[in-house]
């Protein structure tokens, strides 16, 4: 990535790699992508507490079928402060290369500069509501 690229422009690539590295079945580059002491929440739940935990968590299940297909929209990047932005983007995921509205999911992460580049800091997923 060019170290000239806009702190948005870095971020929205740390999405793609988040995609990238989940559907290759890379557990230690996904986990990579999140500081050591990150907050992890899953669609049901679950509360991933650093780095390690991610990468033993998405071990067992990157030896599932499950991919990530892309979210509706663009997401969208709230700079909060020098170094912090709050991330709001769409999900979904598929287990047999189809599209099902039923996995999709609205997913927050908190985005902080580090001398690494940017990582995530925490994560939320929450399974879209359908009326």
């Amino acid at each position: 990535m060019s170290t000239d690229a806009t702190p948005d422009t870095q971020i929205k690539s740390l999405l793609a790699d988040l995609s990238r590295t989940w559907n290759e079945g890379d557990a230690a580059a996904y986990a990579a992508l999140f500081t050591e002491d990150a907050d992890y929440i899953t669609f049901f739940g679950l509360h991933l507490q650093g780095r390690e935990a991610i990468e033993i968590a998405h071990r067992d299940l990157f030896r599932t079928p499950i991919k990530l297909t892309g979210g509706a929209g663009e997401p969208t990047v709230k700079r909060l402060g020098d170094g912090v932005a709050l991330v709001i983007s769409g999900g979904g995921s598929t287990v047999d290369g189809k599209a099902d509205p039923g996995r999709d999911s609205i997913v927050t992460f908190t985005a902080v500069s580090t001398p690494d580049g940017w990582r995530f800091a925490s994560f939320q997923n929450t399974r879209v509501s359908r009326p």
